[in-house]
């Protein structure tokens, strides 16, 4: 950190000396940098955890657990990833680092507000942490913390709600935050048609995070209430309802992966237009997109429960609407590849994440089909069809848009370009890794193999073992990029304002950009994916 001050003028500018320079900083580009560092950290631990399970899975009966281990395996795995990767990622690490700069603001609306965000995510990730190695170990239950097993099991479920609880309101802020900073401080000029369709993403999921996330801290704090008073809310033992659970918990988290997409899909609604050299296909379409997914997103949260019990009037209901979420989504993947198409198209890292995004999210997306038909739900339910699907949509979603994000951005945060062949030889080895990794699961799901079983019959065991192989390509691709980023902190080549030749504001300021954003007031001489007149790199001094 000290030897970074060296280079990147915002983080000298420090009331308080060394790491409380950093932790009481309200500066939303350190805030930014914050969430980045601790997500890519949790992300590590999480992948770690990954791969265990992975080693674990790859022969029938014990390889290197016994069941209950196991068990605290994937739940953990899925608590850090989803609440304290995925969520938080994208919008609170680059929207923090971006959305004032591309709006010509200096700040977000609330500075202090935003520092006590990252605050309460830290408090949470304690708490989860504390949850693991205290009471009668780490929770089983997995990350949805289903009832009635999520009522009685002895271990340490109760704690690790209560940090979920408080991740929910560091969201909530965040989101909050980002919504008056859109209305209350873009540049006079910026009208909302002109807005770059990343802040639209932003804007959209915040809305989610405002209205959606209260509905899981009541959740999870029913089931701490559950569990220290046993007032038989889900126990149908005292007249309470265990399918009312599932309704609260996917109200908030259907619409919670929405949270986790759409700032993605802005992530390459930025990166598609620039290195295709054209303006945005259906710019209008995309920006309204955004909000139609993060509406009809709120609406289809009973497909998750086909199989619990519910009327047929009520599965029609919710698979028609599941159909009607696919279309706003399809307007997107639509406009990205328009906007390839005829565009005079330069291959670089970010797009290769950028395509690599359209690719694995379209497979999750069609696979998402067959779970929102209610027939062919019932036949791969709780299989590891649905493990494929949601780890298609969600790290092939988000995972890849947030690579492309620091591929894309980097230039501009540190002010040095990465080795662009080893980005290049990293991104191959995750697309192919992450392909040979998750394919394999949707083939055993359609077969019959169930979710979440620590112990498999032999016709599984050859889609097991292609799928551990892929986890490690996989893991061989992360540690190469990410050793190849970390080392240009400090060794890439030094680059100007704008590498990219984007239209954006944030390349029109200083790379890294300076305290207050700009070193004089912005001005907004062009729309955001109008590149005609855009000034070449400067060398950076």
């Amino acid at each position: 950190m000290d030897k970074n001050s060296e280079v990147i003028p915002f983080l000298n500018d420090n009331k308080y000396p060394g790491i409380f320079g950093w932790i009481f900083s309200t500066d939303h580009k350190k805030i930014g940098l914050l969430y980045m560092y601790s997500t890519l950290i949790l992300f590590i631990i999480g992948v770690i955890i990954g791969l265990l399970i992975r080693i674990e899975l790859i022969a029938p009966g014990k390889t290197i657990v016994d069941p209950q281990t196991y068990n605290a395996f994937f739940t953990v795995h899925g608590v850090i990833m989803i609440f304290l990767f995925v969520i938080p990622s994208i919008p609170a690490a680059f929207g923090n680092l971006f959305l004032p700069i591309q709006i010509g603001a200096e700040d977000v609306a609330f500075p202090k507000l935003n520092l006590f965000s990252w605050w309460l995510y830290i408090i949470g990730l304690i708490l989860i942490l504390f949850s693991l190695f205290t009471g009668k170990g780490a929770p089983d239950t997995g990350w949805t913390f289903y009832v009635p097993f999520s009522e009685f099991t002895t271990t340490n479920v109760s704690v690790a709600v209560i940090g979920v609880f408080i991740l929910g309101f560091s969201s909530i802020l965040t989101g909050l935050n980002f919504i008056t900073t859109v209305h209350r401080l873009r540049m006079p000029e910026m009208k909302w048609m002109k807005m770059p369709l990343f802040v639209w993403a932003l804007y959209a999921t915040a809305w989610i995070q405002v209205l959606a996330t209260p509905i899981l801290g009541i959740t999870v704090l029913l089931i701490f209430v559950e569990r220290m008073f046993g007032i038989g809310l889900f126990d149908p033992a005292k007249g309470g309802d265990p399918i009312l659970y599932q309704h609260l918990f996917w109200i908030y988290s259907h619409p919670a992966v929405y949270i986790m997409v759409v700032p993605a899909m802005g992530v390459i609604t930025e990166i598609i237009p620039v290195f295709a050299r054209k303006h945005i296909f259906g710019y209008k379409a995309i920006a309204f997109s955004s909000l139609a997914i993060a509406f009809a997103g709120s609406l289809v949260w009973a497909h998750h429960m086909y199989t619990s019990g519910m009327s047929d009037t009520a599965v029609i209901i919710f698979s028609f609407l599941t159909f009607i979420v696919a279309i706003p989504t399809a307007i997107k993947v639509f406009n990205w590849v328009a906007t390839l198409y005829k565009g005079s198209i330069i291959v670089e890292p970010p797009l290769l994440f950028a395509l690599s995004f359209i690719f694995l999210f379209s497979i999750g997306g069609l696979t998402g089909l067959i779970l929102g038909a209610a027939g062919t739900d019932i036949h791969v339910h709780d299989t590891y069809f649905v493990v494929g699907h949601f780890h298609y949509t969600i790290f092939g979603g988000t995972g890849f848009g947030f690579f492309g994000a620091m591929h894309y951005w980097f230039p501009k945060i540190y002010g040095r370009m990465y080795n662009k062949r080893i980005a290049t030889i990293a991104w191959a080895l995750l697309f192919i890794g992450f392909n040979i990794l998750y394919f394999p699961m949707l083939v055993i799901g359609m077969m019959g193999m169930p979710r979440r079983y620590y112990d498999y019959l032999p016709q599984y065991h050859t889609g097991h073992i292609i799928s551990t192989v892929g986890s490690w390509i996989l893991a061989v691709g992360l540690i190469i990029m990410f050793y190849n980023l970390f080392k240009s902190i400090k060794h890439g080549e030094k680059v100007g304002k704008n590498p990219w030749e984007a239209a954006t504001l944030e390349w029109t300021t200083p790379s890294p950009p300076p305290t207050l954003n700009f070193v004089s007031e912005p001005k907004l001489t062009r729309g955001p994916y109008d590149y005609k007149g855009v000034e070449e790199d400067e060398q950076y001094s």
